[in-house]
């Protein structure tokens, strides 16, 4: 048996469907609290559990969540289990890592999506296995591939060692654990060292090119000192076409059913491992244009006159790109953003980032933090330290009032943005307009 303490948890979850889809007997424990990671789980018959209710067995595995400390009560019970093997997340799923090709895929954004269209583009030539932050997982039980989600906080990726590795970009995150942006950047440097074969980065970021590599290199971008560019790109009715030049060699047309230059690269990235894993040019065209986008990354729905778009973004980076990529993809509509913000370190330091972001906007609602790992010692602000520095913001709870008015600006463009649980609000919102 192996059993995850916070089963529900994006990569948990992801980890735990892998494992099952490959015979594996799998359960877990968390909240009693719906969470859209959970739909996975439950369509495998994966036991969940609350809390504490378990008694591990021998010779078990006990896989912790890295969001629950040594000091959280299962975790006590569980390294006090007679002959029962504690491990912690990125540990156990380096270890799986170690049994494939794998390919792992790092950077401050983007990291769903790419991965979320590199498992699509490899599962789409031969079987394969992906672990996304979404809350997806999968692995063939004859898969070579496995490619994975790489998250740098707390130095976490530095248990993967993968033969592939793919830097979206570098754009100071996590600052609860990375103090300074130097510390960040070498975070990634040492990333870079733990790779065996090749190393895929966006040549157009600047903090990227910066690093040391001294390993294998392809670079991609939109700038033509890159090995892999993206030229003459159009964006019409909701489909992205461009020109890729592979080593100086025109490679033909490219087409995606995604918007936004931030997609692009994220594109890139996928074709420039495809075409290094010697995958038929054919069959990587084919999937791009086949991959409909990642769980919570500007998933898009239309109602009546209103689009409902929502994403995961957390960081004012993203939120940049999210609002810019809502205002080019519906020119005619109000941009009504809806905020939920993640730890109040984050807030509190990019408090300016996040105000030029939001406020592209036309109009900007912000929701309180909710979350337990939202407040943190040595802050004291709330969503009140943002809403104040935006001209026009207003802050709503989470409930059927908001709703009304949210509804008050339809027909609109209502774009929800958090890495939270934001979508309960969207759903009310749904019933009304």
């Amino acid at each position: 048996m192996i059993f995850f303490i916070g089963i529900k948890g994006a990569g948990m979850a992801s980890l735990a469907c892998m494992l099952h889809d490959i015979g594996h007997e799998v359960m877990g424990s968390d909240i009693d609290k719906h969470i859209f990671t959970q739909e996975q789980l439950e369509a495998r018959h994966i036991k969940m559990v609350p809390f504490m209710v378990t008694e591990f067995l021998p010779e078990w595995t006990v896989v912790v969540g890295n969001a629950f400390l040594d000091d959280f009560d299962e975790v006590v019970k569980a390294h006090a289990s007679k002959n029962v093997r504690v491990i912690r997340y990125h540990h156990f799923l380096g270890e799986l890592m170690a049994k494939y090709n794998s390919i792992a895929v790092s950077g401050s954004h983007g990291k769903t999506t790419t991965t979320s269209l590199i498992a699509h583009m490899l599962s789409y030539h031969h079987p394969s296995g992906y672990l996304i932050g979404d809350g997806q997982g999968h692995l063939s039980e004859d898969a070579k591939d496995l490619v994975v989600e790489a998250c740098e906080y707390r130095h976490h990726f530095l248990a993967y060692n993968p033969h592939y590795a793919i830097i979206t970009n570098i754009d100071w995150d996590h600052v609860d654990y990375f103090k300074t942006l130097k510390d960040y950047i070498h975070a990634f440097q040492a990333f870079s060292e733990t790779v065996s074969q090749y190393i895929i980065a966006c040549g157009d970021d600047k903090l990227i090119r910066s690093l040391t590599i001294n390993r294998p290199i392809m670079y991609y971008g939109f700038e033509d000192d890159n090995d892999v560019i993206a030229k003459n790109v159009r964006y019409e009715q909701g489909f992205t076409t461009f020109k890729l030049m592979f080593k100086g060699e025109d490679k033909g047309e490219f087409k995606l059913s995604l918007v936004g230059d931030h997609m692009v690269l994220n594109a890139l990235a996928a074709i420039t491992l495809g075409l290094l894993l010697d995958i038929p040019l054919n069959s990587i065209q084919e999937s791009l244009i086949d991959f409909k986008g990642a769980k919570r990354r500007f998933v898009q729905e239309i109602i009546n006159n209103d689009v409902f778009i929502d994403d995961y973004a957390h960081h004012p980076t993203e939120i940049k790109m999210t609002v810019l990529a809502a205002k080019q993809a519906y020119q005619d509509k109000k941009i009504i953003a809806v905020f939920k913000p993640h730890r109040v370190s984050r807030l509190v330091n990019f408090v300016n980032e996040f105000t030029s972001a939001l406020s592209l906007a036309d109009e900007v609602y912000l929701v309180n933090f909710n979350s337990i790992d939202d407040y943190e010692e040595g802050y004291t602000q709330d969503i009140y330290y943002l809403s104040e520095k935006i001209s026009g913001a207003h802050v709503i709870n989470e409930d059927m009032d908001a709703a009304h008015i949210l509804a008050k600006h339809s027909p609109a463009v209502y774009l929800f943005m958090s890495s939270k649980d934001i979508y309960v609000l969207a759903d009310l919102l749904k019933t009304i307009v």
